[in-house]
């Protein structure tokens, strides 16, 4: 069978390449075309464009670069059309899935799947009636989400577990690297580690990075930071923002260096999961402009109490939370001090990381979630 994938962030594209090896598995024929990343590429098919060039965060960002975003919207709904897929997928990134799923759903008859709802229950409710319409299956990978489609909305879908425990258990599973062969390798210091994650995207990496910089550079005598670098971000611009400061950038090293971390910086998204599942204690920063002004419409309009995927699966307060003027430096050097070895709150969220962990379930949500795929799309 022919399949048509969306992804259009780091993490879609992770999450997308999982779930192409295990299409494969299931069906031997499967032929593969991606709006997508490095990863989708490496799991084999045609790549129509990557998504880096789809990337703008912001009001903006966006608004600047609008009519390339609509112009590639077109040639992509184009695209599917005229590559008639047996199905289309889409990968969370709701504000372009969504238009995608409209056009497919009311000109071909072309099913439509969703892997990775639309985090709508936080925001823009309203866009459950775009999902009733033109989405035909959603894959849920978030357990608090099946109330919310189907008790809240009456509307099916499948939680088929989450694939950030996948990715992470097989990392370990395969990794023997210790501390020493690790600072050996990529020229580091003889420190505990305190990691840095701060955003796939330019605009959020420049809100949040040098505040977590300037935060965490107070315990740099006994501790050294390594900033995890984004796909398709080049070193130049990381360069130009950290110039002066002792911070250490690697690629493609999220997994590795949150293995051997002591602690960790991270902005809000599936980083904050990944930091848990790899039991590393955190501080969840997320900078906002007009910072008191987001914070009292977030009180007014968002609909649930947390930002941070580890929170929000608990259903408490596992990890502090710095959001828009609550992230200052200060904010973030005190509770980084409460979660290094020997802090008042390191050993009670670690207890809390478990507690999420079980909630999540066992490994095994790709290849849950394709089986299930080539299921109906064979029955229909």
């Amino acid at each position: 069978m022919k399949y048509y994938l969306i992804a259009g962030e780091a993490s879609g594209d992770l999450h997308a390449s999982e779930l192409m090896r295990a299409l494969r598995h299931e069906d031997a024929d499967a032929e593969f075309r991606f709006v997508g990343g490095d990863l989708m590429q490496k799991a084999g098919g045609t790549l129509v464009r990557h998504y880096k060039n789809l990337a703008y965060m912001g009001f903006i960002p966006v608004l600047r670069h609008l009519r390339t975003i609509l112009l590639w919207m077109k040639r992509c709904k184009q695209d599917i059309v005229q590559w008639q897929p047996d199905v289309l997928i889409l990968v969370d990134y709701p504000g372009f899935n969504l238009s995608v799923a409209t056009y497919i759903h009311t000109r071909t008859r072309i099913p439509v799947y969703y892997y990775i709802a639309p985090k709508i229950w936080a925001w823009k409710e309203h866009r459950i009636k775009r999902i009733r319409r033109d989405v035909d299956e959603l894959f849920s990978i978030l357990p608090f989400e099946v109330d919310f489609f189907e008790r809240k909305h009456h509307y099916p879908v499948h939680y088929i577990g989450n694939p950030t425990v996948d990715e992470v258990a097989a990392f370990q599973a395969r990794s023997l690297t210790d501390f020493n062969a690790f600072i050996t390798e990529n020229g580091l210091e003889d420190k505990p580690v305190i990691a840095l994650l701060a955003g796939s995207r330019r605009q959020e990496i420049r809100d949040n990075l040098l505040r977590m910089v300037q935060a965490a550079s107070a315990y740099s005598e006994d501790y050294q930071l390594v900033l995890a670098g984004a796909p398709g971000i080049d070193e130049e611009f990381y360069s130009r923002l950290l110039q002066g400061k002792s911070v250490r950038v690697l690629y493609g090293q999220t997994y590795p260096i949150l293995q051997h971390a002591i602690a960790a910086l991270v902005t809000s998204g599936t980083a904050t999961l990944e930091t848990a599942l790899f039991r590393v204690p955190q501080v969840v920063c997320y900078y906002v402009a007009m910072g008191r002004l987001v914070s009292w419409l977030r009180r007014c309009f968002l609909k649930v109490r947390y930002i941070s995927l580890v929170n929000l699966i608990a259903d408490r307060e596992v990890v502090p939370e710095l959001v828009a003027d609550g992230m200052t430096v200060e904010n973030i050097r005190s509770e980084l001090h409460k979660i290094l070895p020997g802090g008042s709150a390191r050993q009670i969220m670690l207890s809390g990381y478990e507690d999420m962990a079980a909630r999540l379930g066992e490994p095994g949500a790709p290849v849950r979630a394709a089986r299930l795929m080539v299921r109906l799309l064979r029955k229909a």
